[in-house]
């Protein structure tokens, strides 16, 4: 069943410009010239209930401006949204109860005040009842090892336990949907793995739909099996993460771990990237060479003690994906 459908989505920003310079300035407060951007153009697409799907894409995409269109932040130009049965714009009221928000850079906490507090008025803005209010936040916070934290004021916290509060704050009145902004911006590896373990966790027991932007690219790989990819506003790519790794993880790395290596035999479609303290590193094209081929070749010259074969990055990858729509 799908919860989230989107269909011709637009946003264009319209900004003034100005060159430097004191008489530029000037010109500029008596006339202000102006340039549109196309934040969106015409992005479609379908999220079945349930799902969690990346949505990708550089700096200026269009990632974070979809994001807020579908929240309801903004109100598109053109195009079509139902989610949840609901349009966000107008239907706002109702529909910010069905969904939960967290953008890395701003904070749905008040900064003075322990985030305890802050959960208190979030049940009486989305009118809670008390009972399933203090169950939901007990077990959130148990989740997050948050216990004494909350207790603190948010100003005094770090990013990462910021960003550990805000999950719960989005999630405190059961919503069907989760946006989720550079969830996990400027954490540390330990943060970011036991947010990950979170949203999965919410995920699977709560069948909580998410749709992540991100350009942790680790964050995808962990959570997403679906990936929609946008560039200069427009959708590129939209389906299985794990085809866009066979379409462009030609390279793999193959490490041999050997005893009496005396010569280092001459492979087509191979490099030799390090051989060092007994461990030999060499890239092929997996498209006309195998780690099995290599192996075998080396097997004949030395005694292997172990074999290593590492595919490439996911940022690789993507990066690869990019420079083929050239943006």
């Amino acid at each position: 069943m799908d919860i989230i459908n989107v269909k011709n989505l637009c946003k264009t920003y319209k900004v003034s410009k100005r060159d430097s310079g004191f008489k530029n300035a000037l010109k500029s407060f008596f006339k202000r010239e102006y340039k549109y951007i196309k934040a969106v153009q015409d992005v479609s697409f379908t999220i079945r209930e349930g799902e969690i799907v990346g949505y990708i894409g550089p700096n200026g995409a269009g990632k974070s401006t979809t994001i807020k269109m579908l929240s309801g932040i903004l109100k598109p130009d053109s195009g079509k949204m139902i989610i949840n049965g609901m349009d966000p714009v107008n239907d706002r009221i109702k529909y910010v109860k069905e969904i939960g928000v967290v953008f890395g850079q701003k904070s749905q906490l008040w900064w003075d005040i322990p985030a305890i507090e802050s959960f208190d008025l979030l049940r009486d803005i989305y009118k809670v009842p008390n009972d399933e209010y203090v169950k939901t936040r007990d077990e959130l916070i148990k989740l997050l090892e948050l216990e004494e934290i909350v207790k603190m004021p948010v100003r005094q916290l770090s990013l990462g336990q910021r960003m550990k509060c805000e999950l719960v704050a989005s999630l405190l009145h059961n919503p069907k949907i989760l946006f989720l902004d550079e969830p996990t911006i400027g954490l540390d590896a330990i943060s970011k793995v036991i947010v990950r373990d979170f949203i999965k966790k919410i995920n699977k027991e709560k069948k909580v739909t998410v749709i992540l932007t991100t350009h942790d690219m680790a964050d995808i790989e962990s959570l997403a099996d679906r990936v929609i990819v946008i560039g200069n506003g427009k959708k590129l790519y939209d389906g299985d993460i794990n085809d866009i790794k066979k379409k462009y993880s030609n390279e793999k790395i193959v490490e041999i771990y050997y005893d009496k290596l005396k010569e280092i035999p001459k492979i087509k479609n191979t490099e030799i990237i390090s051989n060092d303290n007994g461990v030999i590193k060499i890239k092929i094209d997996n498209r006309v060479v195998t780690a099995s081929d290599v192996t075998s070749e080396y097997s004949k010259i030395c005694e292997i003690k172990d074999i290593n074969v590492l595919s490439s990055p996911i940022d690789d990858i993507i990066y690869k994906l990019y420079e083929d729509f050239k943006i």
